[in-house]
């Protein structure tokens, strides 16, 4: 929680998008500094036991709010390939400006970037 406390973002940002599943509770630590809009982007690559589901990431639901023109921080769990990430990043690439936030993993913003992670959320 310290680093969620102490983490600086260079933007000002006009929406958080969550990577949902995994991107709902950083996404919600991250809006009590930022107090902004917060929306979910329901995409799905991997079961609840991090198996791999599909071949590439897949947008299980219809994206349902406007992202057009926006400065948007994505917020992802965990960044392991990326692939989830950019396949994100594909489909809000009608915003102004993404800048991407991972508790662990390589973005914009991370707070690890470690091999072996657990998140204290996750029973």
């Amino acid at each position: 929680m310290q680093r969620f406390r102490e983490i600086e973002f260079h933007e000002s940002f006009d929406m958080i998008v969550a990577i949902a599943n995994g991107g709902i509770v950083p996404a919600a630590i991250i809006n009590q500094r930022l107090n902004i809009e917060i929306q979910f982007l329901k995409i799905s690559l991997c079961d609840n036991h991090q198996q791999k589901k599909y071949d590439s990431p897949k947008l299980v639901a219809p994206i349902d709010f406007d992202f057009k023109n926006k400065t948007v921080l994505l917020v992802e769990d965990r960044v392991k390939t990326g692939a989830t990430l950019q396949f994100a990043m594909e489909l809000l690439a009608e915003a102004k400006l993404i800048k991407t936030f991972a508790v662990n993993g390589n973005a914009d913003y991370a707070l690890y970037n470690e091999a072996c992670f657990k998140f204290p959320w996750i029973l």
